[in-house]
């Protein structure tokens, strides 16, 4: 009898573990069936085997890898809009519920100190003429009746204003930032996972191929709806199931511009215009702590871990600007990039009865040089595509690749 049993158990045993070498190393997933990351030794619709001589090339994959100062944003469903009262009267933002997949968002504007590197990297290896076109428009700090000659030769380069947001760039040159970090952010990822044929100096622009399992997809600018949602950072107002405790007028809870909490209570959570005049404060007790803009990182990140998404400078998005965006979109991933369904020919902008044409762009977030109104995340404003100031900077933004959520 004890034989007998001894017997059943081995079998047993080696019963199991033939399953467990089928599951785990056939198919490579612990319930038998094959995942992306664990795709298995040989195809489920064919059978043959992966990565043999001549056969099919499966590589490894462990997720999307991390990108440099990039947050992850989860995404859900909200409400976009304006909460403010339309002072503007434009009604070009009414409220409606849209679901935004998860992505990522860099934590900070891009600062001097990156436009700088990408401007020594463009020289190696671009035209005069491109390296010319991608310096940053230092005369938009240039006022005929304010002296700000320092800020003009001084804000790009000088060494104490590195970590702070570049401006004077404008939507174009920021798109060009994006696809020029892109191809650098790869290449270096690539060369650290040992693929030397994608190094800088084999792969030039060549986009390296995604099957390897080891580059991002493309740093670009949010869409507007991305950043909305983004600066909403509505997780931190979460209560039992999908329920919001409240909505934000800006990206902290409450209506009011000051912290509330800690050392740092009665001091303000943004960099922006108190009013007529007033930048900072006065001598001895500037509150908000800069005349312009201010250190990337200043002042609290908000729940998703982004630091001024309100104030600072405005930001570049994607999206082309139309007052009837709220009514012509999407539920899912809304964007505008043309002018699908609403036409520039029906604003005028060559009779002059109209700005709008299919070269404005949006920015938001408002800037150091905004009363607070346009610190809310529902305000948009625009301008022409190729235009800078020394209130509009930028972040860039990725999707999250292979997911369905």
């Amino acid at each position: 009898m004890k034989n007998f049993v001894r017997s059943l158990n081995v079998a047993v045993l080696g019963t199991s573990l033939s399953m467990l070498v089928y599951s785990c190393g056939l198919l490579g997933g612990g319930s038998g069936q094959p995942t992306s990351s664990a795709p298995g030794k040989a195809s489920t619709s064919t059978g043959l085997e992966y990565n043999e001589e001549g056969g099919f090339e499966v590589n490894d994959y462990r997720g999307q890898p991390e990108g440099p100062n990039l947050v992850y944003i989860e995404g859900g469903r909200t409400v976009l809009g304006s909460f403010e009262e339309d002072v503007m009267q434009t009604r070009d933002n009414i409220e409606r519920t849209v679901t935004v997949a998860s992505f990522y968002m860099d934590e900070t504007e891009v600062a001097n100190i990156h436009w700088l590197e990408y401007l020594y990297y463009v020289q190696l290896d671009s035209s005069e003429e491109f390296y010319q076109s991608a310096i940053p428009d230092s005369t938009v700090w240039a006022k005929e009746l304010a002296y700000n000659t320092p800020y003009v030769d001084h804000y790009l380069r000088y060494p104490g204003f590195r970590f702070y947001p570049v401006v004077g760039v404008n939507w174009l040159q920021a798109n060009d930032y994006s696809n020029w970090r892109t191809t650098t952010v790869n290449i270096k990822l690539a060369e650290d996972a040992g693929l030397e044929e994608y190094s800088l100096a084999e792969s030039g622009n060549q986009r390296i191929p995604l099957e390897t399992g080891v580059v991002l997809p493309n740093y670009r600018l949010p869409t507007e709806a991305e950043w909305e949602y983004a600066a909403q950072a509505l997780i931190g107002t979460q209560w039992l199931d999908e329920n919001q405790t409240h909505r934000r007028l800006y990206p902290w809870d409450g209506h009011a511009l000051r912290n509330p909490y800690g050392k740092k209570m009665g001091y303000f959570l943004a960099n922006f215009k108190r009013g007529r005049g007033d930048y900072a404060g006065i001598a001895g007790k500037l509150n908000d702590g800069a005349m312009i803009t201010t250190y990337i990182y200043d002042y609290p990140p908000n729940d998703f871990g982004l630091y001024n998404m309100a104030g600072n400078v405005n930001e570049w998005v994607q999206d082309l600007y139309r007052p009837l965006s709220f009514q012509d979109f999407e539920d899912l991933n809304p964007v505008r990039v043309n002018d699908f369904l609403d036409s520039e020919r029906g604003y005028d902008a060559e009779g002059y009865n109209s700005l709008i044409t299919n070269t404005i762009r949006v920015y938001k977030g408002g800037s150091w040089k905004d009363v607070a109104y346009w610190m809310s995340p529902g305000t948009r404003r625009f301008i022409e595509q190729d235009s800078a100031t020394a209130t509009i900077g930028f972040r860039c933004a990725m999707i999250q690749a292979g997911t369905n959520y």
